[in-house]
Parts: structure tokens; C-alpha cells; sequence
């Protein structure tokens, strides 16, 4: 059985309030039993990182770099690639679905390279205007359209309550 992984992506900067959805995204995610995916660094990544690891949650940080320590404090397990930008397609890649938090260029090519790849995207924020991305206005919705999202078997791997709800 698959565990399920959901990417949550975004920039590296981001105000109080893209930090705040971010840490929501993150909380709801451990909520629901699902591991988190990111880059590993700082604003959106580590917002959403903190929510889940302050929920009980663990998370997968894809460094662009090779050094483990470059990985914000939130991280259960830093992974470093060495690959910089190229790294984008690992963190999509290993996710299910993606929820995108705000975000500039890099997450752009994130988003580009989930759908080309199949895999379905929620865009909290920016990226709404995107052919094939599901559009959340909360944390919340992003959360509850990411499960219902995810591929039927991957849900069996979910808290039973969590499978019945999505």
C-alpha cells in the first residue's frame, strides 16, 4: 500500500498572510495522516512544514543543494540532491497532488511540471488563472480538494475517518 504524500510548494519569501495559509496547509496535512513533500527551506516550505511537524506530522525536505544542514528547522527528514532548480521535479514527483502556496518563478515550473506529469494541482492564491489547477480560497479547501485528489489507493492509507471524509 502506498503512503500518501502531498507537495506542498511556494516561495522562499512570503508575507504574514501566505505564511499563515502555508502553517495551515501544513497543520490540516498532518491532520489527515498525510506525509508532506517540499524544498526544504524557508517561507512557504517552512511554514508548511511547521504546521504539520506542530501537528505531529512528518516532512520530507528535497534540498536543491547538498548540504542537509541548508534544510529549515521543521524537516523530519532532510534529503539533499544537489540538483538546484532541477530539484522541482523530485518534489512533484514524489507527490501525489500538489497544493501550490502563492509563489514566484520556481513554483511556477513546480506547477508546470506536476501537470505535465499528471498529477493534480490545488492553487491557493496565485496560479488560479492555469488551465487544469483546482482553485481553493482557505487553507481548508486546499486540504479537502488535495485528499479528495489523491488516487483511490493511496487513501486507503489515510486514518479510516479521514478516507470516509474524502
Amino acid at each position: 500500500m502506498q503512503h500518501a504524500m502531498i507537495a506542498v510548494i511556494g516561495a522562499g519569501r512570503v508575507d504574514v498572510r501566505g505564511y499563515e495559509a502555508a502553517r495551515q496547509v501544513g497543520q490540516l496535512l498532518a491532520g489527515a495522516g498525510v506525509t508532506l513533500v517540499c524544498g526544504g527551506l524557508g517561507g512557504v516550505m517552512e511554514a508548511a512544514a511547521k504546521g504539520c511537524r506542530q501537528a505531529g506530522g512528518e516532512v520530507i525536505g528535497l534540498l536543491p543543494g547538498a548540504d542537509a544542514a541548508a534544510a529549515n528547522e521543521w524537516i523530519s527528514y532532510a534529503i539533499p540532491t544537489g540538483l538546484g532548480h532541477a530539484r522541482n521535479v523530485v518534489v512533484v514527483q514524489a507527490a501525489q497532488v500538489v497544493i501550490a502556496v502563492e509563489g514566484e518563478y520556481g513554483t511556477l515550473s513546480e506547477l508546470a511540471i506536476a501537470l505535465k506529469i499528471g498529477r493534480p494541482v490545488v492553487a491557493l492564491g496565485r496560479w488560479q488563472q492555469i488551465d487544469g489547477v483546482h482553485r481553493a480560497v482557505d487553507a481548508a479547501e486546499a486540504v479537502t480538494m488535495a485528499l479528495k485528489l489523491l488516487p483511490e489507493a493511496v487513501k486507503a492509507s489515510l486514518p479510516r475517518t479521514k478516507c470516509e471524509e474524502s
